[in-house]
């Protein structure tokens, strides 16, 4: 317990910015069932067609079709689990980078040297967002298209200009 403006170590440090991005996937798994029933029927009844007129090699191939597309989606639903959380503290900046297959990358960074970058295409908006400190550029929000990427630079721009003021004090939030 501390009074007043006393520095008080086992506190945590207030959160300035936390984000979870996931890759976007239109369809879900109901979307996805249904397509499926849609896409066995019509490939059935007409490899059903071409059975009854003599070609029964074709009932074949259109079952591969319709395995091919499955396999498509379920590589594409599981590529759906990678994610990328970032948050920014008075003291760190925390990047944490799943995979799909489960592989985690984190990366920790001090806000008051990091450079947020960005490349534009003057057509499209921002291609690329990156973080650069100290020689190293790691590339985040890949996720995003161009008009989100560009609300998240101006999100994560403000809170590592909040990390760079640093604390402040509140007697308000003190008293609570």
């Amino acid at each position: 317990m501390t009074s007043g403006n006393d520095f008080d170590p086992e506190r945590e440090p207030p959160e300035l910015f936390s984000a979870l991005l996931t890759p976007h996937r239109s369809l879900n798994s109901t979307g996805f069932l249904v397509l499926m029933g849609f896409l066995s029927t019509v490939s059935f009844a007409a490899g059903l067609a071409f059975l009854l007129m003599g070609a029964w090699p074709v009932l074949g191939f259109f079952g591969l079709d319709v395995l091919a597309i499955y396999w498509a989606f379920r590589i594409n639903f599981r590529h759906a689990r990678a994610t990328e959380e970032i948050s920014v503290t008075l003291y760190e900046l925390r990047v944490r980078r799943v995979s799909h297959r489960g592989h985690v990358a984190e990366y920790v960074l001090n806000p008051l040297w990091v450079q947020l970058d960005q490349k534009s295409h003057a057509e499209f908006g921002i291609e690329k967002l990156y973080l650069v400190s100290k020689g190293r550029r790691i590339s985040i929000a890949s996720f995003l298209g161009p008009d989100e990427k560009a609300s998240f630079a101006k999100a994560l721009t403000a809170a590592l200009q909040a990390a760079r003021r640093g604390p402040t004090y509140n007697p308000v939030s003190q008293c609570l």
